[in-house]
């Protein structure tokens, strides 16, 4: 049975990745989730080949029609989470994925919130990762900040550890099916308060909720959170790469705006093709 990536990521850095790990014999599997920028772009007039322009849409089919001739497998579902066991573990929407290698490709970095004093207790009351920190919050008072699938997933990882699960939505509706055990609060959060740590959550009614920490999910999991995850080390709020796109887990790589700026089509593109070259190299030199 072929060696298999998973691509985490349906854009030029993941479509790029998808290309080499196919050209050079092994299995691709590309897992995308919505719209991303380049789908938004009306047209794209600097890229080469493109004389006359071409939009950002037409851009993205043009390249996921390319990798399903070589015979990439697309799915359009949300990444959750990621482990290894032998293997790599992807937890998705659309149930786990498994693979030799993992590709991070999901684009720009993760949602920080206009939240007074956010900056304050990142680190200190503030996480981003359920699996990495749940640990801090056995038998106390945890919040979870967003409202949609990845959020959900993150407060269901802390249900075993902490006294009280609380979904924090921040002004949006809340979720239509609530697992048992995790409340709800879609009041708009104005606050962090606290000492040296986080203790407190403030709404803009001038209320205030006990937290000892807030875990933040806004949105879907980007390379950084499921790099975390997977427990690769950081460099600030990207995952900490070498010269060939590998994290410091074997077999772990990430291209494109999830790594930071310039955050363009060429870049991507590049990063893409270079991390996709070692990720075969990688499937090769197993053992």
């Amino acid at each position: 049975m072929k060696r298999k990536a998973l691509i985490v990521g349906g854009g030029p850095a993941g479509i790029s990745a998808a290309l080499y790990v196919l050209r050079a014999g092994f299995n691709a599997t590309v897992i995308y989730s919505g719209s991303g920028a380049l789908e938004k772009a009306e047209k794209i007039e600097n890229y080469y080949g493109f004389p006359g322009g071409i939009s950002g849409a037409e851009l993205l089919e043009a390249g996921r029609g390319q990798a399903r001739e070589l015979g990439a497998e697309l799915i359009c579902a949300e990444a959750t989470g990621l482990s290894w066991d032998g293997q790599f573990a992807l937890q998705t929407t659309e149930g786990v994925l498994r693979g030799d290698a993992v590709i991070l490709a999901t684009g720009t970095a993760r949602k920080r919130p206009a939240i007074e004093n956010f900056s304050k207790f990142d680190g200190m009351g503030v996480s981003w990762c359920a699996s990495c920190d749940g640990f801090f919050c056995r038998g106390k008072q945890a919040a979870v900040l967003g409202a949609e699938t990845y959020a959900i997933s993150e407060a269901k990882e802390l249900l075993p550890l902490a006294a009280k699960v609380t979904l924090l939505t921040d002004g949006a509706d809340a979720p239509e099916v609530l697992p048992d055990g995790i409340s709800v609060d879609t009041r708009k959060i104005t606050a962090l308060e606290g000492g040296e740590l986080m203790e407190a959550v403030v709404f803009s009614d001038g209320e205030k909720m006990a937290a000892d920490r807030l875990f933040v999910a806004l949105g879907t999991a980007g390379g950084a959170e499921l790099a975390l995850k997977a427990g690769a080390v950081m460099d600030g709020g990207a995952p900490l790469v070498d010269g060939n796109f590998q994290t410091t887990i074997p077999g772990l790589f990430a291209a494109g705006d999830c790594l930071g700026a310039p955050f363009q089509v060429w870049s991507a593109v590049a990063q893409g093709s270079a991390a996709g070259t070692s990720a075969a190299k990688f499937l090769r030199d197993m053992k």
